[in-house]
């Protein structure tokens, strides 16, 4: 298998345009900001074309996808330069209000609540693959959403019946 395909006949670049959306989501998810998100994005695609690890599965590779996002993202906030810089706020534009009330009270979270919530909710993830991609407990995740839908709900007020 050369350095172009990983699994199953699939190419790297197959798999980057496939991703990139989730990558892109997780990453704005994670770091709240834009150019943030970028960066992350570019650096955990990086790392995926340059690694050698043989994937045994598409699956295998969406979870792989899935936690480096989630590192690089918490990566970005023990860097030097994050800690001497000061965001510019932007603003996300949202079809609905309800959609930016949701969307800003789930980004307040605490991050390993905006994890499973944005997993769970944005990706369509199962419990059970959370569970698998982040090496958690399924009561572990279960769990963590359930607080997060209590403060979600506090923090809406109670004004959605979906959260």
């Amino acid at each position: 298998m050369n350095k172009e395909t990983q699994y199953a006949g699939v190419s790297k670049r197959e798999t980057v345009e496939k991703y990139f959306d989730m990558v892109y989501r997780l990453a704005l998810s994670q770091t709240k900001d834009k150019n943030h998100a970028d960066d992350v994005v570019q650096d955990v695609f990086l790392r995926y074309i340059k690694t050698d690890k043989q994937f045994e599965s598409e699956e295998h590779v969406k979870a792989w996808l899935l936690r480096v996002t989630i590192n690089c993202s918490k990566n970005i906030f023990t860097n030097a330069w994050f800690k001497k810089t000061e965001p510019l706020n932007d603003e996300l534009v949202f079809e609905t209000q309800e959609h930016s009330d949701v969307y800003y009270a789930a980004q307040e979270l605490p991050a390993k609540y905006r994890t499973v919530v944005h997993l769970f909710y944005y990706e369509d993830l199962s419990i059970e693959q959370i569970s698998e991609y982040l090496h958690m407990k399924q009561s572990t995740v279960k769990s963590q959403l359930h607080r997060a839908r209590q403060m979600l709900k506090e923090k809406l007020k109670g004004g959605y019946d979906f959260v």
